[in-house]
């Protein structure tokens, strides 16, 4: 396999305060990276900081060989990174099929054919192109931010907290989706998440993130049986 990432002792944070202690981390391509951890611990300030949001205060981000680390957010958008943040963070007052147009705006021009083919995975929002996203229940959201961010045709998505308030029947639903992608839009993934099910489900690999550190790699299958728990890693 190819190296797709690698992360050398990135440290960042906000303000004066630091919340990425030296973080290193490798992920190949195709490869599907699941990070877990207690709220606090530093993994959507590790995600704002993979897609650029964040300054790195030090150490360095690879993304196919190349150093991005002082590149802007729109910059890793190009090399195909993608973000779906904590929150989805889609345009209320914009209709879904508006939202998704959003994700084509740092294309050269407009294909509506890539819509169509996202929308293929996405039958649910097919019906609600026209409704507002801000009127959608939270786990339509959730799909239609994952939608938009595939419209950027990327090679790496960052999932932040994607279950987080979203009910089982759509945790489903997106675990499905996200495992169709892996050979259908040769992706990859890092999500980071504190749901032990949806997180074992889709990762190839599972990392512990505690104090703006890694700690080291979980056993996938020690999770699945419920051998590791989220209060053992406290």
């Amino acid at each position: 396999m190819t190296r797709l990432l690698n992360v050398k002792d990135l440290r960042s944070g906000y303000g004066r305060i630091p919340i990425l202690a030296g973080v290193d981390m490798t992920m190949e391509a195709g490869e599907y990276l699941g990070i877990l951890g207690h709220n606090g611990m530093g993994k959507t300030t590790l995600m704002r900081t993979l897609m650029g949001h964040l300054p790195a205060t030090s150490g360095k981000v690879e993304f196919d060989g190349r150093d991005i680390t002082a590149m802007k957010p729109f910059e890793r958008s190009r090399l195909g990174l993608g973000l779906v943040p904590q929150g989805r963070e889609i345009f209320p007052d914009l209709s879904v099929l508006e939202n998704l147009r959003m994700g084509l705006a740092s294309a050269p021009r407009e294909d509506k054919s890539v819509i169509d083919a996202v929308l293929e995975d996405f039958p649910r929002l097919v019906r609600l192109l026209d409704r507002r996203g801000g009127a959608l229940s939270g786990g339509e959201q959730q799909l239609l931010a994952l939608a938009r961010c595939l419209c950027t045709k990327p090679r790496l998505i960052l999932l932040d907290e994607p279950t987080e308030g979203i009910q089982p029947l759509i945790i489903e639903e997106m675990i499905e989706t996200l495992l169709a992608f892996k050979d259908r839009w040769k992706l990859s993934l890092i999500v980071v998440e504190q749901n032990l099910e949806f997180i074992t489900s889709l990762s190839d690999r599972i990392l512990h993130i505690q104090k703006g550190r890694m700690t080291g790699e979980l056993d996938r299958n020690a999770v699945l049986a419920g051998e590791v728990g989220m209060s053992a890693m406290a």
